[in-house]
């Protein structure tokens, strides 16, 4: 951890003078949502980590009151997390004080280069490994949450919502993203999370199709009770038709 501690001092220190071309690796929204332009992306992974859902986040996925949980990596000697790098142009000169903003100064990460290993495209074939610009949360940060009873990251999850949308949908469209895009890839904690946010959203009758955004904009005129029990009288009042995905 104080190598990592280290190499996220160096590489802040490198990316804010930064005129090449350069990749930044994405596990968590920049999977899906990266927000800038690039030249390319390729699917691939990092070694050495593991994806957590142990970052709390007040400004995209939560609040002050209510902060949501997001993605981060741990050190794993045998761990591998699998996500998406896009390549930025030397000539783009948004896309790095956009990411220090969301990524640092909203969410609390640091950043470090790791190695980037492409999916390779065809099989029995070896990809070049390429450095990249990783966001990595570290303990002492303000927003860590740290871990917890993998049910009780779900409820957190089920019921937090911020300005950029619900966590739910956070962690349901990194999900579909890694079926959809990274089929081989394996990642029981962020599946095993989605898993049981699915169940307990069908036990308390939550739609999730409402917190993904996609309910919201078909069927305004339904406005339909949230569930009076005491864990989900406290997922905000939607308008929705409750249909689970």
């Amino acid at each position: 951890m104080d190598k990592l501690r280290n190499e996220t001092s160096s590489s802040e220190s490198k990316t804010e003078s930064n005129k090449e071309p350069f990749w930044v690796f994405g596990y968590g929204s920049l999977c899906w949502n990266p927000g800038f332009e690039y030249q390319q992306s390729l699917t691939g992974y990092v070694k050495g980590f593991s994806r957590r859902f142990w970052q709390g986040n007040t400004t995209h996925r939560g609040t002050e009151d209510k902060p949501g949980r997001v993605a981060t990596l741990i050190e794993d000697k045998e761990g591998i997390t699998w996500g998406k790098a896009f390549l930025v142009a030397a000539e783009n000169s948004v896309a790095l004080p956009y990411l220090t903003k969301r990524e640092c100064k909203l969410g609390g990460y640091k950043t470090c280069v790791v190695n980037f290993h492409p999916t390779p495209f065809l099989p029995a074939t070896r990809a070049d490994k390429k450095d990249a610009l990783l966001y990595i949360a570290l303990p002492e940060n303000k927003h860590w949450l740290g871990s917890a009873p993998l049910p009780d990251i779900a409820k957190q999850i089920l019921e937090c919502r911020g300005p950029s949308g619900s966590n739910v949908e956070y962690l349901l469209r990194l999900a579909d993203f890694m079926r959809e895009e990274i089929p081989e890839a394996l990642d029981d904690h962020l599946f095993s999370l989605e898993r049981l946010v699915r169940k307990f959203a069908a036990d308390f009758k939550i739609c999730l199709r409402s917190l993904v955004g996609e309910q919201e904009r078909e069927e305004r005129e339904v406005k339909v009770a949230v569930p009076s029990n005491q864990f989900a009288s406290r997922i905000p009042e939607k308008k929705l038709r409750c249909v689970n995905m």
